[in-house]
């Protein structure tokens, strides 16, 4: 998997640093090589990717975006992907041309949920439930965090200018930082720093927290 995963990225001009069998090999490598964006499995050997994927986003040292890519479906790895900070959601039956996009929206900063993914994760907020417990490979069982928490808020009186409100608005549509800047006439770089702040005054860790904090307190 991991050889096809090489060749299509190589074809596309993306430079592979690394490769790593088990999640031990993932986080050494991580803090190694210092990649852009890291595709990391659910299931390997010695430690799981959602732990692997965990330890890489507390590295200080390591800046790179984490697209995790599984065979399953299941909400569970959704939740915990999302909870350890992973910046996108991809299944390995997605086409070569979907994983090319995957690899180059993370590194652009963007997270990668489809709108089904994001429903998923909004209705899982706004039904208030406890995510479910999970079963690792070895066998044990661990109980889901909670996915990249919308931040707490007594309503939208969130200090945003008029322009932030109406970025935030249009990450709730799933829209890129490239969308975003042609439907307002302005540069990308912009974006990004509308997009920060944003983050910064929500309290929101990343864009997935953003989107649900939109979608919750009647934004969109």
């Amino acid at each position: 998997m991991r050889a096809g995963f090489r060749m299509i990225l190589d074809a596309a001009g993306i430079d592979v640093v690394g490769e790593a069998a088990t999640g031990v090999e993932a986080v050494a490598a991580a803090s190694t090589l210092l990649p852009d964006v890291i595709c990391m499995d659910v299931q390997m050997p010695d430690m799981d990717g959602i732990e692997a994927t965990r330890r890489i986003v507390a590295d200080p040292a390591v800046s790179a975006a984490v697209v995790i890519v599984t065979t399953f479906d299941r909400d569970d790895y959704l939740f915990q992907a999302l909870a350890a900070g992973a910046s996108g959601f991809l299944l390995k039956n997605a086409g070569p041309e979907e994983l090319v996009t995957a690899v180059r929206v993370a590194a652009a900063g963007d997270a990668l949920l489809a709108p089904e993914v994001t429903r998923r994760v909004i209705e899982r907020f706004t039904a208030g439930g406890a995510a479910p417990a999970t079963v690792h490979a070895d066998g044990t069982d661990q109980a889901i965090v909670q996915p990249a928490a919308a931040p707490a808020a007594s309503g939208v009186h969130v200090d945003l200018t008029e322009r932030e409100a109406e970025v935030l608005r249009l990450l709730a549509r799933a829209q890129s930082n490239a969308e975003i800047a042609q439907q307002l006439y302005i540069g990308e770089a912009t974006v990004k720093t509308h997009v920060s702040n944003v983050l910064q005054k929500l309290g929101a860790r990343d864009r997935v927290a953003a989107v649900v904090y939109a979608h919750t307190h009647g934004l969109v």
